[in-house]
């Protein structure tokens, strides 16, 4: 598949999404729904993987900081830390929302022709950080948890009720798509592809941080 040559403001395009229809920080999980075409166990593996690496990946690289290294910024207009993990604690679900959108449009088998070749491209291309672009409002930190540990304890409870969305959903999610304002349409299950990728993608400029001349040494 083609890349757009716009891809690499993906991630900013996909959040201010989210943000133009009013998606809940703290959205609730989506309605099951009985369908004859579900996710297949290979599809829900495969997505369940990517989940639990990602988030293995992100709790490994704050674990053990100093409170020094956890808010050490980098420059003055960069985040620290604790702002990227504000940010991707925050995504997780208010992404899940866009999920929600995708499946309360009407089912559109005929577009699925459109999205072939999407998974991958998302999980290959969204964790590229080779442009920076600013985060829409909602998704600013603003010092919303006190602590690392408070912080830790939303983030494993969002991704928790994503993963077992996946694990349990019967939601025709191949079936019901959403406009990417990048990509064009993603199906719903593309659209939880996006949420690992984007803590994927932020867990990256952790180490971004990590490894700045300096950043304290403890």
């Amino acid at each position: 598949m083609r890349l757009p040559k716009t891809f690499a403001g993906l991630c900013g395009a996909m959040l201010a999404l989210a943000t133009a229809f009013g998606v809940a920080q703290n959205a609730p999980q989506a309605t099951l729904q009985t369908s004859s075409t579900t996710l297949t166990a290979q599809e829900r593996d495969a997505a369940l993987k990517q989940f639990q690496t990602t988030h293995d990946n992100f709790l490994k690289s704050i674990s053990g900081l100093s409170e020094k290294q956890w808010t050490f910024k980098p420059a003055p207009d960069r985040w620290s830390i604790a702002e990227v993990s504000e940010h991707i604690t925050v995504s997780e679900s208010t992404l899940f929302g866009v999920v929600q959108k995708a499946m309360q449009s009407p089912a559109d088998p005929a577009k699925r022709e459109q999205v072939k070749g999407k998974d991958q491209m998302i999980l290959e291309k969204v964790p590229v950080r080779t442009q920076k672009f600013k985060a829409p409002e909602i998704l600013q930190p603003t010092g919303r948890w006190a602590t690392e540990a408070e912080l830790t304890k939303a983030f494993d409870e969002a991704r928790k009720n994503n993963m077992e969305y996946i694990r349990t959903t019967n939601d025709d999610l191949r079936d019901h798509f959403f406009d990417h304002p990048v990509m064009g349409p993603l199906d719903g299950y593309q659209w939880l592809l996006l949420i690992s990728a984007h803590s994927a993608r932020h867990t990256a400029q952790i180490e971004e941080v990590k490894a700045d001349p300096n950043f304290p040494k403890e």
